[in-house]
């Protein structure tokens, strides 16, 4: 098993690309997207053969048009690049774990089994780029990143563009990324680069081999010792704000319509989201099922103790559906969402004398699910699971 957890995926010229594709007569031409077709306007978006003239996002469409003649301008569809965005993630979360939609033109994936290796996950993003080929065009790139966590992942995908893939690790940090400023970086800001330069931090060698103790006092918040913690490669979340909840939602495919198949998919989407609990070192005091039927929605939760334990949401999952089919009845099923909600740090929970747990400990059924995850991790998602769950093509995080 390697180090690479993360793979980052950045769409090539996006919105410009998109159009591209639904115009076949553009390939290889200069093409610039505007959100007001008048020359005060600017460009929201430019295809690589416009940048090549020096179009960039920002440009005024005066200009846009002097630097290069034969641009072609379209108006912005945001719509439709929703409707591109979500599409790539169905077809992209076959062959990986998509964690996050981080906007409409950049994924986030979970890499686990040969994945985690360097040839491994360069086989991934091949396959991955041959998919979005064949099923939706060529003209329909990204770049890709690959890392230890977030944002070494996200650095390594603007290393090489376009249709470009790199990595980045402590086996080759800080020396792959020293010709970078410091404020190319992703988090440094003009505020932040202008407080490490008063430090006499002047470039990536140095902000590398800071104690991150120190950052946290050049930021003035622990958020400077997160991320240089993970510049140098630990896996900790880059999110600052506290989560207020976890989960997953699916829109069900028609042989998955009945109580039967939505209880077994119900139960999937709770195994991925205590695992990114667990992942995450929270714990969730809640536990909400909404589901979508034939003759109307239903949404139902349950409070509970403090948990991330696995089989301790699905005997709630259970619970939660047995009041659903005693109130109401079976029916067909068209959506099921769950939340795990009340997230807190599981450092922050309080012991259990009567259950014999200390502040912060994992109990039995936590170790177990622990244990789960790290072979899991190790064979593949679905070597070892808790009773049987049915997984669904497509499925994307909305939580």
């Amino acid at each position: 098993m390697g180090d690479l957890t993360t793979l980052y995926i950045d769409m090539n010229s996006f919105f410009a690309s998109v159009e591209q594709h639904e115009h076949p007569e553009l390939a290889g031409r200069p093409v610039a997207i505007t959100a007001i077709d008048a020359d005060s306007g600017s460009c929201v978006a430019a295809s690589y053969e416009a940048k090549a003239f020096g179009v960039k996002t920002g440009t005024p469409v005066w200009q846009a048009r002097k630097l290069c003649p034969s641009i072609t301008f379209l108006p912005s569809r945001h719509r439709l690049y929703v409707r591109y965005n979500l599409r790539i993630a169905e077809i992209l979360d076959r062959m990986a774990e998509l964690e996050h939609i981080r906007s409409v033109d950049e994924f986030q994936f979970r890499l686990s089994g040969a994945a985690t290796c360097v040839d491994g996950a360069l086989e991934l993003v091949a396959r991955m780029k041959a998919a979005l080929a064949s099923e939706i065009g060529p003209a329909i790139r990204f770049s890709a990143g690959m890392g230890p966590n977030h944002l070494l992942a996200k650095i390594a995908g603007k290393l090489e563009k376009p249709d470009g893939c790199q990595w980045l690790s402590p086996r080759n940090m800080p020396e792959r990324i020293a010709h970078l400023r410091l404020d190319d970086l992703p988090g440094i800001s003009k505020g932040v680069s202008a407080k490490l330069e008063r430090s006499k931090v002047y470039d990536i060698a140095s902000l590398y081999r800071l104690d991150p103790r120190h950052a946290r006092r050049i930021w003035g918040s622990v958020e400077g010792e997160r991320f240089v913690r993970a510049l140098q490669g630990l896996d900790i979340p880059l999110i600052s704000s506290a989560r207020g909840s976890y989960g997953n939602s699916k829109v069900l495919g028609p042989d998955r319509r009945t109580v039967r198949e939505a209880y077994l998919v119900g139960r999937w989407l709770i195994s991925k989201s205590t695992a990114r609990l667990r992942r995450d070192k929270s714990v969730a005091a809640q536990l909400m099922l909404s589901v979508q039927r034939e003759d109307g929605g239903w949404g139902q939760s349950l409070k509970c103790e403090a948990s991330c334990d696995t089989a301790y949401f699905l005997k709630l999952h259970r619970t939660l559906w047995e009041q659903q089919l005693k109130a109401r009845g079976p029916s067909t099923i068209f959506s099921i969402s769950v939340q795990l909600g009340r997230i807190t740090r599981l450092e922050d929970r309080p012991g259990d004398l009567l259950l014999g747990i200390g502040p912060a400990a994992a109990t039995r059924g936590e170790k177990v699910s622990e244990l789960i995850d790290m072979i899991n991790s190790r064979y593949g998602s679905e070597t070892v699971t808790l009773g049987r769950h049915r997984s669904h093509p497509g499925f994307f995080e909305r939580g």
